[in-house]
């Protein structure tokens, strides 16, 4: 089912199916800066990343002597979660523990995902409450893509992503296979800030970055319009589109985890980025998608 809430501003469309974003349209410009899924680059807009970000090798991963299979990102995304608040400008979806969720992930959970609005910024905050009686291990983070171009006229070269603060990321190198090397690599930006859009920057997947400024706008000198996002709590941000084609979007993905190790099967006990959450503990995450409205 799909939900909308809007304001003066903003119209947002919210698929209950992984309570994935489907929509940002900006009512002023009449823009819409979302990616609006096409299969033959990328059929998702906005995925919500839990309790995994990423691939495990072969699917699978061990906890307490047990192996278990999930899929790529986890499987939040392709759940039906149901709206437990909603206001006009402001939505709440909730995901809890099943037996489905139970058979690849044993372990009690709350899930909540909260949009809501503010002027042109569309807020995301998403909660991790253990309901178990043991450690609840995880990882959480965004999937939004958006439209390049945005602007009439201008192509994917014109864009560029720009940092809030000069920076000197380290960027999280990955095998052919899409998987975690282990290795990190200085990433030089221009003045500091700068990444010029190119599709093949992402001939070898995304990039993924460490130490980072918090802040990270889309935008064009040929252009008005502009995406921003603000994320917190994150362990790294990435930047994705389809490898080795001119998909005509960028993702922005910040997120609280990795990918597992090229080769290595992943034990959950002690998972690199992972949250280990105390029973009856709540975790949470926020990030916030600013357009130029």
């Amino acid at each position: 089912m799909i939900y909308k809430i809007e304001n003066d501003e903003l119209r947002v469309e919210i698929c209950s199916k992984g309570a994935e974003v489907y929509s940002v349209y900006g009512k002023k410009s009449g823009t819409e800066y979302l990616w609006q899924g096409n299969s033959e680059f990328w059929s998702g807009r906005a995925y919500v990343l839990f309790p995994i970000c990423g691939r495990l090798w072969e699917g699978k991963y061990t906890y307490d002597g047990k192996e278990y299979e999930m899929n790529l990102h986890g499987f939040a995304r392709k759940s039906e979660l149901s709206v437990i608040d909603s206001k006009s400008d402001d939505i709440t979806f909730e995901l809890k523990d099943s037996d489905e969720t139970l058979s690849q992930y044993p372990f009690p959970f709350v899930l909540h995902i909260r949009y809501y609005l503010k002027g042109a910024t569309l807020a995301t905050e998403i909660k991790v409450k253990n309901t178990g009686k043991g450690v609840l291990p995880f990882s959480v983070g965004g999937h939004p893509g958006f439209n390049v171009p945005l602007d009439k006229g201008l192509s994917f070269e014109d864009y560029y992503l720009e940092f809030s603060e000069p920076c000197k990321p380290s960027r999280v190198m990955m095998s052919e296979r899409c998987f975690v090397t282990g290795e990190m690599s200085p990433y030089p930006l221009e003045n500091d800030k700068i990444i010029r859009l190119k599709h093949s920057l992402f001939d070898n997947d995304a990039i993924f970055l460490k130490n980072t400024a918090n802040r990270v706008t889309l935008k064009s000198d040929k252009g008005d319009k502009f995406v921003t996002v603000d994320f917190k709590n994150m362990t790294n941000v990435g930047f994705w589109h389809t490898t080795c084609k001119p998909a005509p979007f960028v993702c922005i993905e910040p997120w609280h985890g990795t990918a597992a190790t090229d080769g290595k099967i992943d034990d959950f006990s002690d998972k690199k980025e992972f949250v280990y959450l105390e029973p009856g503990k709540e975790y949470g995450v926020s990030f916030d998608i600013t357009v130029s409205e």
